[in-house]
């Protein structure tokens, strides 16, 4: 392998490989927490994880961290899956961490005969309390020096359920004064009457996540469990709960942490997410504004698109914010590529050619997508009567207003060469109507003289009686500013763009009658759409996914 390719996890695999650990051990795995969606700063773990296996021929299992059922729930598991399959991911095998709650309480009764855990019976603030600061020493629990005989009686009847939610808890016994906080005796399980939606109520003590994660690594033989930097504290909690139940037979996982992706304008905590869909600024976990992979996939983006999106941004050792228009240009590029050219408008005025032979129709040619040459082309209805854009036209112009105005020439794409004659207005003064004139000889493509003069301008257009109805969704970034979660004591409602979703109505070329949900559109000059569905009165529902071109900062 090129060591010019290899990002720093890598390079600590091939020396692992190099002192000992052989290559048929490798093992991966992506642990999501089933308590809500998965969203885009997963997929750089996703893609870390399974890229690796690739790499190596590794297997990556997907293991469910459902420790706290009173978040957890089926449909995020389900949802999970989804998102990965859908990103073009396998797994190797699928585990719960449920799986080993027998495995976890028999081990945790081994570090009580150790004398490494015992019950607190305090309350949680006063465990709190007794914390101490990073530069005070915590205070040892009056319950700690319990004897093993009584930790062992009091573990067992917290499982058979004869206490109370938040009088007992099980704490590993470590060192109060250790400069990591998460070294002054961590809790290990709490006392919680939840139904679990995999083991029912079959438990009502449930492990926490750093007794339950090193363990599940361990009994799955993972070889490098890979962690989001806010998980580097927790190394040497992680290692201090293998070397409790030393001597390990099999191979010891190793945890190593990378910076995870935060994306500008917008919010990576699950539950602030949720609280947004709580307060009802979005609609769901797969609102098209969101940073979830359901979110983005109904807005239009593609597995390619954020598979070179995570890509391109690498594997970091340290935190920092990637700008969103990355993300916008990766979706942008790849749908050039395989998105076929229609014409739509969504800000429709009428256009009446007066000089265009009345009812008559036309069937014209247009190339489907110039970037491949496999794409083909369709065909066109025109005639006298069209919609153009509004933005299109302009009674008085100057000379950098390269569209339609009174007395210039524009071309019509894949048409005709027409000039502004007039307008007609409402009583309120609003354009209803442009009133133009054509070149009949200028059709494109006919080789004619006429045909190929040059015009400053090309607008798209839709025949009107040709006309589909659609509506289309405009999102845009769901914050409007940077970073909406840089105080963490603020409010992030007030920073929720008020212009994050609009909707018009327009029209669209008769071609796109035959598409089904999810098909990908450029609608030519406006950007790329996805087909989200038809309505019950046969209007077309589109999504916008990106611009053709970044204008965000021209804002």
């Amino acid at each position: 392998m090129s060591e010019k390719t290899l990002n720093f996890i890598e390079h600590i695999i091939e020396e692992d490989l190099k002192t000992g650990l052989s290559k048929n051990q490798l093992r991966f795995r992506f642990p999501p927490e089933p308590n809500g969606y998965l969203h885009i700063g997963h997929v750089k773990a996703i893609c870390l994880n399974f890229n690796l296996g690739k790499r190596y021929q590794a297997p990556v299992n997907l293991r469910f961290d459902d420790t706290n059922p009173a978040k957890e729930e089926i449909q995020y598991v389900q949802a999970i899956k989804n998102d990965i399959k859908w990103l073009g991911f396998q797994w190797d095998k699928e585990c719960y961490a449920s799986d080993y709650f027998s495995q976890l309480y028999k081990w945790a009764k081994i570090l009580i005969t150790r004398g490494l855990a015992y019950v607190d019976s305090q309350t949680s603030q006063l465990i709190s309390n007794q914390k101490g600061t990073p530069t005070q020493s915590g205070t040892n629990s009056p319950f700690r020096d319990r004897s093993v005989e009584e930790n062992l009686t009091l573990f067992q009847e917290m499982k058979k359920g004869k206490y109370q939610e938040g009088t007992h808890v099980l704490r590993a016994k470590i060192d109060m004064s250790s400069p990591n906080m998460l070294l002054r005796d961590p809790v290990m399980y709490r006392i919680l009457y939840k139904s679990h939606h995999r083991t029912g109520d079959d438990w009502c003590i449930y492990p926490m996540y750093d007794w339950t994660h090193g363990e599940s690594d361990y009994l799955e033989q993972i070889t490098h469990s890979l962690c989001s930097l806010e998980f580097k504290p927790h190394r040497e909690l992680y290692d201090w709960f293998l070397d409790s139940l030393s001597p390990l037979e099999t191979i010891r996982p190793k945890q190593r942490e990378f910076a995870r992706l935060n994306l500008s304008y917008t919010v990576m905590s699950k539950r602030k997410l949720k609280e947004l869909i709580d307060q009802g600024y979005v609609t769901g976990w797969d609102d098209p504004r969101m940073p979830t992979i359901s979110g983005l996939r109904k807005r239009g983006y593609t597995p390619e698109s954020l598979q070179n999106f995570v890509n391109t941004a690498g594997v970091a050792k340290r935190e920092n914010i990637i700008d969103v228009s990355l993300l916008e240009f990766c979706i942008r590029e790849h749908l050039n590529k395989i998105a076929p050219r229609v014409m739509a408008v969504v800000n429709p005025v009428k256009l009446t050619i007066r000089n265009y032979p009345k009812g008559q129709t036309e069937i014209l040619s247009a190339e489907n997508n110039p970037e491949d040459d496999k794409a083909g082309f369709r065909e066109v209805p025109f005639s006298g009567s069209l919609y153009i854009e509004r933005e299109d036209f302009k009674e008085e112009a100057n000379r950098k207003f390269f569209r339609l105005t009174l007395g210039k020439e524009v071309r019509l794409k894949n048409a005709y060469i027409i000039k502004g004659e007039e307008v007609v207005k409402n009583e309120k003064g609003k354009v209803i109507e442009i009133i133009c004139s054509y070149d009949p000889m200028s059709k494109s493509g006919s080789g004619t003289e006429e045909s190929q003069r040059k015009v400053k301008g090309t607008l798209h257009w839709v025949s009107r009686e040709h006309a589909q109805p659609i509506k289309v969704n405009l999102y845009d970034r769901l914050f409007s500013v940077e970073e909406p979660d840089k105080n963490k004591g603020e409010n992030l409602t007030k920073f929720i763009n008020p212009n994050s979703f609009t909707q018009v109505k327009g029209y669209i070329e008769p071609y796109v009658l035959n598409a089904t949900d999810g098909d990908k559109f450029q609608f030519q000059r406006l950007g790329y759409f996805i087909l989200e569905n038809k309505t019950d009165d046969g209007v077309l529902v589109f999504n916008k996914t990106v611009g053709l071109r970044d204008t965000w900062k021209k804002n």
